[in-house]
Formats: structure tokens, sequence, C-alpha cells
């Protein structure tokens, strides 16, 4: 196997930005092959995540993708969503139709850990842009399985950004921080695509467009999750200019050279009326700590977004 090549699990909870990350790797096989895909609770209920899941798989020509379901609330605490900003529906600007394929019996978890028992060490990559509930809950359940993973690319956090839930905190992190820490924790190696990398990934009504008239009703039909979501803060980054979160973790493994990294150690805050679920990183030392994860801290923006449309109108 090339050592470009990645065999991934991408565990999401679509979601906009998930919707577009699924479909960005699904129309890359030649460098990605997925595994399985398995959802849980964030952006929207469980219920939705997954359906979406199944639907987008089937959109975009790939229904034979098993897809998982796994939790439904955080390892502690009450389920937190982001219905303001992706609709009831999850997918809002795209019609969403009920998937075909039946509902797989194995829970994400399980999926995972079978997965990982029948591979090879470092044959794969879990790829998170949700809340971490399932990966963390692979952790403690099967830490020795946990072990054989290649490295761990996640969507989540913020540091010098600041947060788009609290001032300290981005969504998937404050959704489950207690799992968010267990992953930290878990011993492999980390990649965090954070708010401080993502808010330099702009689209703009010339990318959807471009996207729309790429290629056929797949770019078509997903060119709307472009356009910034409901309740967007628009004052921050210009008039229709929208930052593009998850897909950014597809493109790093596409496409490393795009991106800029550090390595540094990343804690996450579980407590605090102003800090719950914060990602503090420790960009100067001072803790002593030994670095625990590779933070991107720059991307091309423009070349990334350029990577997605050429891949979503292969679809």
């Amino acid at each position: 196997m090339s050592t470009n090549h990645r065999r991934i699990i991408l565990d999401c909870d679509p979601g906009r930005d998930d919707a577009l990350a699924i479909a960005m790797a699904l129309a890359s096989s030649a460098e990605i092959e997925i595994a399985g895909i398995t959802t849980v609770a964030g952006n929207v209920p469980l219920e939705v995540t997954h359906r979406n899941a199944r639907f987008l798989c089937e959109l975009c020509g790939f229904p034979e993708t098993p897809v998982h379901a796994g939790a439904a609330r955080p390892v502690v605490g009450a389920p937190v969503t982001a219905t303001r900003h992706h609709g009831e529906s999850g997918l809002e600007g795209v019609e969403v139709t009920t998937p075909v394929a039946p509902v797989e019996s194995h829970g994400a978890v399980e999926f995972m850990a079978d997965t990982l028992q029948a591979g090879a060490n470092g044959e794969i990559t879990i790829v998170a842009v949700g809340p971490l509930t399932n990966v963390a809950l692979l952790a403690l359940e099967h830490p020795g399985l946990v072990a054989k993973v290649r490295e761990i690319v996640v969507m989540g956090g913020a540091s010098q950004a600041g947060g788009n839930v609290t001032p300290a905190a981005e969504f998937n992190v404050y959704a489950d921080p207690h799992a968010a820490g267990i992953v930290l924790d878990c011993g492999r190696p980390i990649t965090i695509h954070g708010l401080d990398v993502t808010h330099q990934v702009l689209a703009t009504p010339a990318h959807v467009e471009r996207l729309a008239d790429a290629g056929g009703e797949v770019a078509r039909r997903l060119a709307p999750l472009l356009r910034p979501a409901q309740g967007s803060r628009g004052e921050r980054f210009g008039p229709d200019r929208s930052p593009i979160h998850d897909p950014c973790t597809i493109a790093w493994l596409l496409r490393p050279e795009l991106f800029r990294t550090e390595e540094v150690p990343v804690a996450c805050e579980t407590d605090g009326t102003y800090t719950h679920g914060a990602t503090v990183v420790d960009w100067w030392g001072v803790t002593g700590e030994e670095p625990n994860a590779r933070w991107v801290t720059e991307a091309d923006g423009e070349a990334v977004l350029d990577l997605l449309i050429e891949r979503i109108a292969r679809l």
C-alpha cells in the first residue's frame, strides 16, 4: 500500500460541512478507501445524522458504503445540537430523501473495533469531524485496538481564533469535552484542524457557482452547502463568506503540503463558567508537557477549495 494511500473510518455528524467532507472522501477513492462511516449525535440528533450519512452515500453513488450508528449523547452531560445553523434536517439547502439501504446492525464502536482487529497495525486512520464520543468510547473499551490506529485526524477545537459556541469553545469539542480529553490522552498521533485554520478556508458566492457548474447532479445539489449557514456571523468573515470546516481533514489526507502544523501539548477544559469545552494549546511550552498533537496553524484556503470543488465534480 502506498504511503499516500489511506484506509479510513470517517466519524461524523452530518451536518452541512460533514456532507462536503463525505462527498470529497468518496470522490477520492484512488487515495482514500473508506472502510466505513460512523455517525454520532452532534449538529443534529443521532437519528438525523445517521439518515444523512446514508443519504449522502446514496446520492454520491456509493450506496454500498457501510454506515454505523454510534453515540446518541456525550460521555457526560446532555446532548448539544447546532440545528440553529444546520437546520432541522442537518443539511439546510439540500433536499434530503429517505435512504434505501437497510440500517447496519453493528454499532459504531463495535464496527471500529472489528475493523481495527481485522487490519494490520497502522492500516486505519480515523477521521473525526463531529463530537469525539465514538472515538473516546473506542479508547475506553478497546485501548489495545486503538494502539493499532495510524493517526486520528480531527476537526475540532480553537485556540487563537476563539470559539464559535462560547468565547473559548468550538462546537465539536464543546458538545463532548470529556470525550475530547480522552482522545487527546489516547497516545496515538493526532492532527487537529481547529477554527484557527478552518477560518482561513472561506467560500464565496463564486465558489458556490463554480461547484454548481463543475459537474453533474451531485455537485449541483451540494453546492448550496458552501453558502453561509443560518445565523452565521457575516460581520466576522465578510458578506457571503463561509468558513469550510470538515473538508479540511480530507484535504489534509490528499494534499498535506497545503497546510502548516506545529507539534504542541493540547488539553481540554471540562469545567469552568467561561472555559467549558476550550482546547488549551501550550504554544510556549510553559506546562513542561510533551506535545500530544499536531495543531494545524495555516492553510492555503483557495487551494483547499479548488481541491474540494475538483473532487466533488467527479461524482
